[in-house]
Order: C-alpha cells, then structure tokens, then sequence
C-alpha cells in the first residue's frame, strides 16, 4: 500500500493524543470519517475503534460475493474484513460483542430480533463502552447523531450509548467496576452526506460532462438548511481519501468496488470537497467555531 505524504514523515506532532470512534457494523469505520482517521494516524494520534456489533444480519452488497459459501461464513468474515481494514487504517479495534439487529423490512416492520444490540438495555450497553473509555482514555469521542445517520436501528442504538457512556465515563459513581474514571473532552457527531456536499460534487462531475451519480437523489432532497448548519468542524483530509478507498474495498461484502462509493474520480472529490465533516456537541474545553481540528482547544498531553 502506498503512503500518502505525511505517513512517510518521521515528525509525529500529535504522539499522544487520542481518539476513539464508536461504529455500529464492521465498515462503518471505513465509510464515516476514514480519510480524517488516516490523517490523524498519520500525525501521531493513538485511534481506537469500537465496533458496537458483528455485522452478522448485514446484507451481502457485492454481487461479486453474493455466494452460498459466504453466506454460511458471513460472521467470520466480516471481522476478517474488519482486521483487514483496521490494519489499513493503522488503528486499534475492539468488538463490544453485541449481536447485529439487522434491518427490519416490511409494512408493518417486523419486531426485531430477540438479544439483539438495539433491544439490549441501555445501561447493559453503556458499562461495556464505559469500560473500554475508561481503559483507552481518549481525549475525543466520535459516534453518530440522533438520527443515526440513517434510521438503522443499530446506527440509533450507536449514538444513545455513545451519549450516555461519554457523560458517564467520568462521573465515579457510574458504574464503578468498569475501571478508573476517565472523562472525554470533546464529543463529535458524523456529518458525511450534507445537501451542500452531495450538491457540489454533482455539479462538479456535470462540469466534466460525466454523469453524476447523485442526480435522482437531488431532485426529490427535502432540504434541511438548519441540519446542514449543525456542522461544525471541516477536517481537510483529502490527501488521504485514497487510504480510505482501500479501507472501503477491504470490506468486500459490503463494498462493490463497481458500485456508488468509486462513481466520482478522486481527484474530483480533493478538489471539490477535501474535508470530512462533524458536529461538536459537547465539549470541556474552549474552541473557536468553526473548527478545522477535531482536538482544537486540548493542550498538547504531557509525554
């Protein structure tokens, strides 16, 4: 694999920084916020991962593995796909062990799975994540908004327990027996598919005279200026767009390299939109809006 520019520095100006983001499936840390993760490794930052679920109810996306072997062995596989992707990005990861709830279909919606992650109690949930803060330490915290992103009942299941272990981390009299106290400074929601960014990168690819992937989702967007305006932080992150694909394509179930993720050229995505996006929405320190640093505001740790 080829390293982008500032993996082949030896300055490491963010050694000892850390960052942890939360994710409900084994890919979703590959397609949220991939290219930032990569810079900040790159700079030195220590980034753990939290894989809330397996992904065993996931859907086989690729055709091209759509096979009755892989079905019977999707479990396996998809954490091989996970270490594959984690060894990419340069992370560490970790499973909370809960089980996928898959995505119900139908109408009505079916009720979902017995002992599946959005169904475990909140607190069960919470300790587990708690845990894992109190044991990493990390000096921000990344995971969905309320919406989850999108309605997938684990992705809503993701942020409640991210929410409620970021406010517990550090608060002694919660949950005692998952380890020293240890209160994140920033908390940080994915912002990945804002009208303004899908519409800029439409309009670029119509600029090329190529067909823009995003021309029917555009023309029935109901628009949300005060959804978009949520965004807070930009984090210019271009130059590592290309260790993200490869992330992207180590989850093969899930990612068709054929498919919507590689539509756009990505020297059209550098220029057109070079950040990764996200919302802070708590802090315990002092910052400028807009950010362009997901660790603006938190002094350097000490060695």
């Amino acid at each position: 694999m080829a390293q982008p520019p500032a993996a082949r520095r030896t300055d490491k100006p963010r050694a000892g920084f850390r960052l942890m983001h939360v994710h409900a499936h084994p890919d979703d840390e590959s397609s949220k916020g991939a290219a930032s993760t990569a810079k900040y490794v790159a700079e030195g930052v220590d980034v753990h991962v939290a894989t809330c679920t397996g992904g065993e109810r996931g859907s086989v996306l690729n055709a091209k593995m759509d096979r009755p072997e892989v079905w019977e062995n999707i479990s396996e596989i998809r954490r091989e796909e996970m270490h594959r992707a984690r060894d990419i990005l340069g992370i560490r990861q970790d499973w909370l062990g809960f089980v996928d709830s898959g995505w119900p279909e139908g109408d009505p919606k079916p009720p979902l799975p017995e002992g599946c992650f959005a169904l475990v109690p909140l607190e069960e949930a919470t300790e587990r994540l708690v845990a894992l803060i109190r044991s990493f330490r990390p000096h921000v915290l990344t995971t969905y908004d309320e919406r989850g992103g999108y309605p997938h009942p684990d992705h809503i299941r993701c942020h409640e327990v991210s929410v409620a272990a970021y406010h517990a981390a550090g608060d002694p009299e919660r949950f005692p027996d998952a380890g020293e106290p240890w209160q994140p400074l920033k908390l940080y929601y994915h912002h990945g598919w804002s009208w303004a960014k899908t519409n800029a990168l439409h309009e670029a690819m119509l600029a090329h005279d190529l067909e823009s992937p995003y021309t029917e989702r555009l023309a029935t967007w109901e628009r949300e200026p005060e959804w978009d305006d949520r965004i807070t932080t930009r984090v210019p992150c271009g130059e590592y767009f290309g260790v993200r694909d490869q992330a992207l394509l180590a989850h093969a179930t899930q990612i068709d390299p054929d498919g919507m993720w590689f539509a756009i050229p990505r020297e059209i995505q550098q220029k057109t939109w070079p950040t990764e996006d996200y919302e802070l929405v708590h802090s315990h320190v002092e910052s400028s809006l807009p950010e362009d640093d997901l660790f603006a505001g938190i002094p350097t740790p000490a060695p």
